[in-house]
């Protein structure tokens, strides 16, 4: 168990490779409670919401949610977000543990004489259940089963799973099919063990923050604090498809024309170690004569793949696929090589 923005988390229950193949293979369970909710009601909540990310929230219909960013006037990232829509006036907002506080603020500011904005973060649990056997042990759960599993990528909705009511949403953060529940506070232990007690026959495992990092790693999906962060914009950071410019209006859109009308410096890759050693988040990136060019953002073994994979910002020059370059590995430089992303995709 280690802090963590606040709250006590568990890295690992019965070891982070064990975990990240129990969700590749059947299924984990993630207490992620420490993600903050903030909810936006009344006639211009939609408004507010689509004024304050890149994406473009006036094109979801009911049930329905999206992945965005959430900008300066700087153009660079706030947060990175989980948007969803229950009704024209009543929005969800999920955001990062570490930047709770300041999304609070943001949101709340951008509401005021606008619309209701509440923050339901204390009050609201999240459990994720993420892997390949998901909807088998959702049907053990009784309920909803059924209903869940026509839910569609990025939808959700209301429903009674483990005799718990909650709000359920075909969303994840490892790569694999899964849902996200939402559910109060007080529901979530007893929805926990429940859960695990019908999926541990199944192969369902607990799992901690470690093997949520190597999960999303192989799945090319940012972590803010380590690849994105207010240093970095969505165009750099290969997060383009969230930055809709056709908007009228948002935070950042001036800023991110520019950025978008010049050559873009630098951008974030995926890379394989060539050689021994694995890359770590802050470890720089040096060209093969030794040149410091980089950084490396996240980097560790990739248990499904097989290989010490990382991504890391490099100058766009050096951004092509095949691309050597060299990570210094605690004063020891180690050759790695630009790879497509992902490095993992599931099975269909």
């Amino acid at each position: 168990m280690v802090p963590f923005a606040g709250f006590e988390m568990p890295v690992q229950y019965t070891g982070i490779v064990d975990e990240h193949h129990a969700v590749r293979n059947a299924c984990g369970i993630f207490d992620v409670s420490h993600m903050g909710e903030l909810e936006l009601r009344g006639e211009h909540a939609a408004a507010v919401v689509d004024y304050l990310i890149t994406n473009d929230a006036s094109k979801l219909v009911d049930g329905q949610a999206l992945y965005t960013c959430a900008c300066n006037e700087r153009g660079t990232i706030l947060d990175d977000l989980i948007v969803y829509r229950a009704a024209h006036d009543h929005w969800l907002i999920v955001c990062n543990a570490s930047n709770h506080d300041k999304m609070a603020a943001v949101f709340e500011r951008a509401a005021e004489n606008h619309c209701i904005f509440e923050d339901r973060t204390l009050e609201t649990s999240l459990v994720a259940v993420q892997g390949p056997k998901v909807f088998d042990i959702l049907a053990l759960a009784g309920g909803d089963a059924a209903r869940l599993l026509s839910l569609k990528p990025f939808h959700f909705r209301d429903a009674v799973v483990a005799n718990v009511r909650c709000t359920v949403a075909r969303t994840g953060y490892t790569g694999e099919d899964g849902v996200e529940i939402f559910c109060a506070w007080k529901d979530a232990p007893a929805l926990w063990d429940q859960l695990l007690y019908l999926g541990a026959p199944l192969g369902m495992k607990p799992a901690g923050l470690g093997a949520r990092d190597t999960l999303r790693l192989e799945a090319r999906l940012s972590l803010y604090g380590n690849d994105i962060d207010e240093t970095t914009n969505p165009i750099e950071a290969g997060l383009g498809w969230v930055v809709k410019m056709d908007k009228p209006m948002f935070v950042g859109k001036a800023a991110l024309e520019k950025v978008k009308a010049a050559p873009v410096p630098r951008k974030l890759v995926g890379f394989e170690m060539a050689g021994r050693g694995i890359a770590r988040h802050g470890y720089a990136l040096r060209d093969l004569e030794g040149n410091p060019v980089g950084v490396c953002t996240s980097g560790s073994p990739g248990p499904s793949v097989g290989k010490n994979i990382g991504l890391g910002y490099l100058p766009s020059a050096m951004t092509p696929i095949g691309t050597k370059f060299l990570v210094d590995c605690r004063g020891k430089n180690i050759q790695a090589e630009v790879v497509k992303m992902p490095f993992y995709i599931r099975k269909k």
